[in-house]
């Protein structure tokens, strides 16, 4: 079968990092940006100094800010913007001659404020009946782009379509499993995030293992309730979108959502923490998805009245100023139950 070109809409570490691993496999890879001067910087530096310092990109990655140039002619194309952005790029795209045949892979990690929508649902709302499918899992773009062995899921209602992808981007660093369940991978994928905060927070405030170990074990439980709410399976919760991403993101010194919950624990302004992570020294630098994602994960769970305390406390901490220990406070004291 005849490869197909591909395109990375996004150029930050996570589409930079699938670049470089679908080029050496002997792709044709476009990489583009939302910003022309940046997209310019990429061409000529070679390494994305900004989100994935010190790995060299190689030669044969086209690197563009003019999407019209290469969205023609792509088989593939890899939605890997940050998902408050993601409707305004397909808006681009759709403003274009896209390809309707392509296959869309969105490997963004996020809900939609406002609509709450999942980021499939958002992609067929702006593209129409497109194949898609999502890839998620524990997937710190360093460690992927440095060739630590790594695995991740590629989920699609379409047997052929998931199949097909697990066959682009498995590689002998980079193991990828299939799954049918969209909402769950989705879901797992983007509420960890809220988790990884509550973690980062707990490591901010100087608490140990017990702690983080009940908040993973109850976040879990929390994400798999509302999964389940929204019609996801509960044991997609159990794998490698899940609880491996979840295990991660929590722990991993390199996580920007853990890294954000530990300066609000230290006592940083959430408006601090942004503008630190703006700065080129900070190995955490991009978008904190766990930031949005909490205010659409906890109105969420008031529109299917599901209880999710660590999601509320988190909510409030970022959105209404609630002090971390306060939060401690109210999930203690919470009445008695079951497990």
């Amino acid at each position: 079968m005849k490869k197909p070109e591909i395109l990375i809409l996004g150029d930050g570490g996570w589409g930079t990092t699938l670049a470089i691993l679908l080029s050496k496999k002997g792709f044709k890879v476009s990489l583009w940006g939302a910003f022309a001067g940046y997209s310019k910087y990429l061409d000529k530096k070679r390494v994305n100094t900004k989100f994935l310092p010190k790995i060299k990109i190689p030669k044969d990655i086209i690197i563009t800010h003019d999407l019209d140039s290469v969205l023609c002619s792509a088989g593939l194309i890899i939605l890997a913007v940050p998902s408050q952005y993601l409707r305004s790029v397909l808006k681009k795209v759709k403003r274009l001659d896209y390809p309707r045949k392509a296959i869309y892979l969105s490997v963004t990690k996020g809900i939609e404020i406002g609509s709450l929508k999942r980021m499939s649902e958002v992609i067929c709302e702006e593209l129409g009946n497109i194949k898609f499918a999502v890839l998620s899992g524990p997937t710190i773009a360093h460690e992927v782009a440095s060739g630590i062995p790594t695995t991740a899921v590629v989920a699609s209602k379409n047997k052929a379509i998931r199949e097909y992808l697990q066959g682009i981007f498995i590689s002998d660093r980079f193991r990828l499993y299939t799954n049918d369940d969209v909402i769950g991978v989705e879901l797992g994928g983007s509420f960890k995030n809220i988790i990884a905060i509550a973690c980062g927070i707990s490591d901010g405030l100087g608490f140990g293992t017990n702690t983080k170990a009940a908040l993973l074990s109850r976040g879990l439980a929390e994400m798999s309730r509302l999964g389940e709410a929204m019609g996801a399976r509960s044991s997609t919760f159990s794998g490698i979108s899940g609880l491996g991403d979840l295990v991660t993101t929590c722990i991993s010194p390199y996580s920007r959502n853990r890294f954000v919950g530990e300066q609000i624990g230290k006592g940083m302004s959430v408006h601090q923490i942004k503008n630190r992570m703006q700065m080129p020294a900070c190995r955490q630098a991009g978008i904190a998805e766990g930031l949005p994602t909490a205010k659409s994960a906890y109105n969420l769970s008031l529109k299917y009245k599901v209880q999710m305390p660590i999601v509320r406390e988190v909510y409030n901490v970022i959105y209404k100023n609630k002090s971390p220990l306060g939060a401690v406070k109210d999930l203690m004291g919470r009445a008695k139950r079951e497990e």
